[in-house]
């Protein structure tokens, strides 16, 4: 039998997560579908149990129930862990494991698609929320001088760095506690690209040659992008090849291969 995958989330028609993992089945030969589901907001455990019941083998999750696969996963791996948060179930002979493939995904597009140096780079996490949370440990795996995440809420920002206090040079300051300071990589992990809007910070942290990412994708050229842009940064990108590197995570979690992300990163492009 073909084997069943799905994202849930609510909502969920936009996701682009069914065609990602399609082109990775017809590359490696998996027998698998994969599609979309939609659950009630009070309904996320229900829905799931439903997809188990039916034969299903893992679930991505994507907003607004990452918190709430976290607490349905009785094994969490120790990024998950980290994150506090789950975006992959995996389902195996009646138990759920629980992992958070983000950081990953950001660390992969950053290091091996756009060619980012991070070890000895000064890195700024705008945002101190579950996207933020869930980046810091992958990003510290490869060994910057210093990761700052700042905050409009200051304490939010440094209770996040006492988490992963004794995994590197982290640290958690306001965004008007970046004055002065220059950075070499700036991620911003705000939702304020939602609402059409930048964070709020001095276009002055960027040094010379910086990069600039935004974690969201699909909004075209974000108002955070336009202000790094004419703030001199040397290079920008927006999260889509975070979303296409965090799946190829929850297809070798699933299926035990890891696809080629290359060429599907550019058909997304291209569409």
């Amino acid at each position: 039998m073909t084997d069943r995958y799905a994202v849930i989330g609510n909502p969920i028609a936009h996701s682009r997560s069914p065609e990602i993992h399609a082109a990775f089945a017809r590359q490696t030969g998996q027998d698998m579908c994969y599609e979309r589901i939609l659950s009630p907001l009070d309904g996320f455990a229900a829905a799931v149990d439903s997809f188990r019941a039916a034969g299903g083998r893992g679930m991505n999750v994507t907003l607004p129930f990452k918190l709430e696969a976290f607490a349905y996963s009785p094994r969490r791996t120790p990024r998950a862990e980290a994150a506090g948060a789950v975006n992959t179930l995996r389902f195996d002979d009646g138990s759920v494991l629980g992992d958070n493939t983000d950081g990953a995904g950001l660390a992969h597009d950053l290091t091996r698609n756009l060619g980012l140096r991070l070890s000895g780079a000064r890195i700024l996490l705008l945002g101190a929320g579950g996207a933020a949370q869930g980046v810091v440990l992958p990003l510290l795996e490869h060994r910057p001088a210093c990761l700052v995440v700042a905050n409009r809420t200051r304490d939010k920002a440094a209770a996040i760095a006492s988490m992963f206090r004794d995994n590197g040079p982290v640290s958690g300051c306001g965004l008007a506690e970046l004055t002065g300071r220059r950075f070499d990589v700036v991620v911003n992990a705000t939702s304020a690209a939602i609402g059409g809007a930048a964070p709020e910070f001095c276009p002055d942290i960027f040094a010379d040659g910086a990069f600039a990412y935004e974690m969201m994708y699909g909004k075209g050229e974000t108002p955070f992008l336009s202000l790094a842009r004419g703030a001199g940064a040397g290079g920008w990108a927006d999260g889509l090849g975070m979303l296409v590197e965090q799946a190829a995570e929850s297809f070798l979690l699933w299926r035990g291969v890891r696809p080629d992300t290359g060429p599907v990163l550019a058909m997304l492009r291209q569409a």
